[in-house]
């Protein structure tokens, strides 16, 4: 049995925990459920996403080492590993800063209809992963789903990393159902990077274990043996619905208690998305945009 497992058994939400709805939540109140989000967290995570914006930061602003350090520095005592989304504008010091802190690495390589940025950020993911700080090489995130490359341009730089960096295994993140149809990104890639929510399907809450669940073994069965890694779940505090899937405080906190204590219970390795609240993200997704964090803009844990 690991460390966390036994820590899981110590809050006693193994024993409520049924394999395909989750937690029986009905005996919690408001203030038990905070506390066992709160115990939850402390058990530790497989993995976070880091997010980079402060207040009035955006992509394309150059964020400091100081910046990236606090942050580090407030997530290590949580997670194993952090994930980063880009190799540039300040993004190369999540990396190298969290090594310095003892965490593993999946370092992204942003790539989008910019071939010149594109160029920059494979350049910098090379560079990082020659200086020992990734563990995971990610070339491109949901540049298919947006449409920006085509794949056989996206499947050129998934082969140019992995020529590059021998010694690293090397992925694509996208939408898990991307993998079922597009067998040669599934191919060229080492370990099958999945994107997974729930909450964007309209699925309810009480159900959205279940429907991830299904997600994961989705892609699994497109990898065909291949590692996969849900590189992103979550689950916004606040905003409106979309179909059955409500945002709100309470339905966050149950569904990190659900995805954490599966990925415990499954030996499922998770990066949960996301770390800190970024009001930047409003315009792209919405009222709920801003709201994907364990933390607060203010980099406070929410419960």
């Amino acid at each position: 049995m690991s460390y966390r497992e036994e820590r899981l058994l110590g809050t006693g939400v193994k024993e409520k925990f049924s394999h395909h709805v989750g937690v029986d939540f009905k005996s919690y109140s408001k203030d038990d459920l905070k506390k066992l989000w709160r115990d939850t967290l402390e058990n530790g995570m497989h993995g976070i996403c880091f997010s980079m914006y402060e207040d009035g930061q955006e992509p394309g602003d150059t964020i400091t080492e100081e910046q990236v350090e606090r942050r580090i520095k407030i997530l290590k005592p949580y997670s194993k590993w952090v994930r980063s989304f880009s190799c540039i504008e300040g993004n190369e010091h999540i990396p190298r800063i969290a090594k310095k802190h003892g965490m593993k690495t999946m370092v992204g390589a942003w790539l989008g209809d910019d071939f010149e940025k594109n160029e920059e950020e494979i350049a910098g993911l090379i560079q990082l992963a020659k200086e020992g700080c990734v563990d995971i090489a990610a070339v491109g995130n949901e540049v298919l789903y947006r449409k920006e490359l085509t794949e056989q341009q996206l499947l050129d730089y998934i082969y140019r990393v992995k020529e590059a960096l021998p010694d690293v295994d090397v992925g694509y993140v996208d939408a898990y159902y991307e993998f079922s149809v597009r067998p040669a990104i599934t191919e060229a890639c080492d370990v099958i990077l999945s994107n997974c929510y729930p909450y964007w399907e309209g699925c309810p809450q009480e159900y959205s274990l279940n429907h991830m669940q299904q997600m994961y073994h989705q892609a699994k069965d497109a990898g065909q043996g291949k590692k996969v890694i849900i590189t992103e779940t979550g689950w916004p505090s606040e905003g409106g619905s979309l179909g059955g899937a409500i945002a709100g405080d309470e339905n966050a906190m149950k569904y990190f208690i659900n995805s954490q204590v599966w990925s415990e219970v499954d030996n499922v390795e998770m990066f949960y998305f996301s770390s800190f609240d970024e009001s930047w993200k409003v315009g792209d997704e919405g009222d709920v945009g801003a709201y994907w964090g364990l933390w607060d803009k203010h980099e406070s844990l929410k419960f």
